[in-house]
């Protein structure tokens, strides 16, 4: 999955594991809720910069978490 966190900080590149709930195409100009101040880790093959946020179902997908209004890519969390 790739962010766009706005013009100052660029896109990112995160390893979530949300194919349970989501195709690419729902993915595709949607908001999500990513820390971005954490190091870049190495998941496997890929070089995660971000982490996504979202909450675990009891069937264990994940859920994103997401603005319900649209907000500048890469507003800050308050």
């Amino acid at each position: 999955m790739r962010g766009d966190f706005g013009e100052a900080i660029g896109v990112r590149k995160s390893s979530a594991q949300i194919p349970a709930l989501y195709t690419l195409d729902e993915l595709v100009d949607k908001q999500v809720i990513a820390v971005i101040d954490f190091p870049a880790k190495q998941i496997g093959p890929m070089r995660s910069e971000c982490l996504v946020t979202g909450f675990h179902r009891e069937d264990g997908a994940v859920v994103l978490a997401t603005p319900d209004l649209a907000v500048a890519n890469g507003a800050r969390l308050a």
